[in-house]
């Protein structure tokens, strides 16, 4: 079994879907000749054309315009978006048509395409390619919004999203493209959407988390148990829409005290979700306060203070200590 990095997986992931269905379409600014900004598509051009591998103009709004005809006519385009951040020029194409086609037409038409978007901080990247607004996706209905955390469930995700029948908006950490390796099979994989994954098992603390706050907190977990011998229970949801709750509120019952981490803005983030998930369904089993680990309702800072504005492992098991120790 091949270690790849999450770069190579997604690749892997397009590149069988585009050899086995020819209705996969890929477009975007420079996917073609230069393989994508962050070499995603990289080799696609030379191996299906410049019929299914689409260099685009810098216009986000056409692209997710095409891709909503493209897959009312029957194709499965997956869009890139270079960056999150330049989504929301095309979010009025998103909102407006791709999320509302099935109800609008009662079912007569699906929108069966994928955006793709690299997202997140901890690259040193410029303003408006930092941020994470995965809430405003997750909160539009007829939208699903997944995000993986590592390269295995990014390459089995992507192609559980280029075969779903309806529009799934697919971040990317770009910090973990080439951040480390991990064992993917050549042959088919696919994880279903809508699925949270149990990475971590403990007893003593539940602690949710997506995307590239996994490896943190699966970091601050193990010197936790470590220095303490508190186990902690870490769930990673990777789809925020449909929310997977079963899991994280089983977890609870079970743990009493629970921790939520992402790096999106505190205030109306997919946390505040989950913790109305568990006063719902599990608040009778609480022993404390569920407490929330995010980054902070201001823009995304630059450079000299990008480290000081993503969670990190400290700040996760500072939090964790004194949940434990309450």
């Amino acid at each position: 079994m091949p270690k790849l990095t999450m770069v190579q997986a997604l690749n892997l992931a397009l590149n069988q879907e585009m050899a086995s269905d020819d209705r996969v379409i890929v477009l975007g600014e420079d996917v073609g000749m230069d393989g994508g900004v962050f070499r995603v598509t990289d080799g696609l051009y030379a191996a299906y054309g410049r019929q299914r591998v689409l260099d685009t103009p810098l216009a986000e709004s056409g692209i997710v315009g095409m891709s909503i005809g493209m897959a009312i006519y029957g194709l499965r385009p997956v869009c890139e978006m270079q960056f999150s951040g330049f989504v929301y020029q095309a979010f009025h194409q998103l909102e407006g048509h791709a999320a509302r086609m099935r109800w609008r037409s009662q079912g007569r038409y699906h929108v069966p395409m994928v955006l793709r978007a690299p997202y997140g901080g901890g690259v040193r990247a410029l303003e408006h390619h930092s941020e994470s607004r995965e809430a405003y996706y997750a909160h539009t209905p007829g939208l699903k919004m997944v995000i993986p955390s590592g390269p295995r469930n990014a390459r089995a995700l992507l192609v559980a999203a280029i075969r779903d029948p309806d529009p799934v908006v697919f971040f990317e950490p770009k910090a973990l493209y080439r951040a480390y390796r991990e064992d993917v099979p050549q042959e088919e994989e696919v994880l279903p959407i809508g699925k949270s994954q149990t990475v971590r098992e403990g007893g003593d603390l539940t602690i949710v988390t997506y995307g590239a706050m996994l490896r943190p907190v699966l970091a601050a977990a193990t010197t936790l148990q470590e220095q303490s011998g508190a186990a902690a229970e870490v769930i990673d949801l990777q789809t925020i829409a449909p929310l997977d709750d079963s899991l994280f509120v089983a977890s609870a019952r079970r743990t009493g005290r629970v921790m939520i981490v992402h790096e999106a803005p505190r205030s109306f983030g997919p946390g505040a979700e989950i913790v109305a998930r568990l006063v719902e369904k599990a608040f009778y089993h609480l022993e404390e306060p569920i407490v929330r680990v995010t980054g902070y309702d201001v823009v995304f800072p630059l450079f000299a203070r990008e480290n000081s504005y993503l969670p990190n492992a400290d700040r996760v098991l500072r939090t964790a200590r004194r949940l434990i120790a309450a």
